[in-house]
């Protein structure tokens, strides 16, 4: 008996196996019914078996076995992409989803070989079945990772969201204890959480931002003709504040005039400086350069400190490799979202932004035209 018929004939006998390894994937499974267990399987099936009977050829079926089969648009979803999703908002993990996949292309093998007779159309046959997997679970993985992202940004909005007015709140009442007056203990546990609410307040921009990048929103610039002296003056002032025992310096030359968005490049300069601060030596300034040129202002924020290895410089504004060690006995990590952002803020003002490190300092260099190219 051909596999497609197989399959079609003792379909029931497959579910009830499938079943059962789905209901041993706990937690995850735990309460469901045999409804749910045996989710879209039987179209999972009977889409193999069509595939199984289908006119192919050999690169067509190279590149099934590969996750790559031909896309036809505006087709409805398959069952392989819809139970993915199903099993995504079920709880269930990728690694299980994949085990779904491996315990039913044993089940129906085994199942098979005991009732027929291998022959030289059945190796044939396995091969379009093990091509025919391989292509849900690319279309199953690839959904389910996409439902995964979406419900991740979902809850990184909403968590944002939801943050913003308790910790106005926290702020607002710290800024009302310090002008009190009601003695120095008072003044200082003011100060503090007024620097930490600052701090909170500059991470939860960074989270919500990087969640508008996630969700293909972008940067949001508005620029305007500013001299970009003024923001930076101002920023600085803010960030010697908030760390009374650092010294920042700034030096700048020519002209600083030009069309950008004075808040979002506020921004990056705030997580440069925070950047600089936490990872260079104490002892030794920020220094902060504003310098003008014919075409472009150039931003940089030098610290010093031990250097920045080649393979960590590649990877510093990427916010998910970046949470490596920096340099030689650097054991501290980050979510990195803070030059993420920079980077994202100076693509939107149509800049680049580059990294270098030697000679025990390390530079981060912002390059903005003076008219913007772009604008998110």
């Amino acid at each position: 008996m051909r596999l497609a018929e197989f399959i079609r004939h003792n379909i029931e006998a497959i579910l009830v196996e499938w079943e059962t390894f789905a209901a041993s994937l706990l937690p995850a499974a735990s309460g469901l019914t045999s409804l749910a267990l045996r989710d879209h399987a039987s179209d999972i099936l009977e889409a193999v078996a069509r595939d199984l009977t289908a006119s192919q050829t050999r690169d067509e079926q190279s590149e099934k076995s590969k996750g790559r089969a031909l896309k036809v648009e505006g087709a409805p979803e398959t069952a392989a992409q819809t139970h993915a999703v199903l099993r995504a908002r079920g709880g269930f993990d990728i690694n299980q989803l994949a085990a779904e996949y491996r315990a039913l292309r044993a089940s129906v093998l085994r199942l098979w070989m005991d009732d027929s007779p291998l022959d030289q159309t059945g190796v044939e046959d396995i091969m379009r079945f093990n091509e025919a997997i391989d292509q849900a679970v690319a279309e199953s993985v690839g959904h389910f990772h996409a439902q995964v992202e979406q419900a991740r940004n979902l809850l990184l909005g909403m968590l944002g969201h939801d943050m913003r007015s308790p910790l106005s709140t926290i702020r607002a009442t710290a800024s009302y204890l310090g002008a009190l007056n009601a003695g120095k203990q008072v003044s200082d546990a003011a100060a503090l959480l007024i620097r930490s609410g600052a701090s909170m307040q500059a991470l939860l921009d960074d989270l919500v931002d990087f969640n508008r990048v996630k969700l293909g929103l972008g940067i949001k610039v508005v620029g305007s003709n500013i001299d970009l002296t003024v923001p930076v003056v101002d920023e600085l002032e803010q960030l010697r504040g908030a760390y009374p025992h650092r010294q920042i310096e700034l030096a700048v030359t020519g002209d600083t005039h030009g069309q950008w968005d004075g808040s979002r490049l506020q921004q990056s300069l705030r997580n440069l400086v925070s950047n600089a601060i936490k990872y260079g030596a104490p002892d030794t300034p920020v220094r902060v350069g504003l310098h003008g040129e014919e075409a472009e202002v150039r931003l940089e924020v030098t610290n010093s400190g031990p250097p920045i290895s080649p393979l960590a410089l590649s990877e510093l504004f990427d916010p998910v490799k970046q949470s490596a060690p920096r340099g030689e006995g650097d054991d501290r990590g980050s979510l990195g979202l803070g030059l993420f952002i920079v980077g994202e803020i100076t693509r939107a003002h149509g800049g680049e932004v580059e990294a270098r490190s030697a000679g025990g300092e390390t530079t981060f260099a912002v390059r903005l035209p003076r008219h913007q190219r772009a604008c998110a």
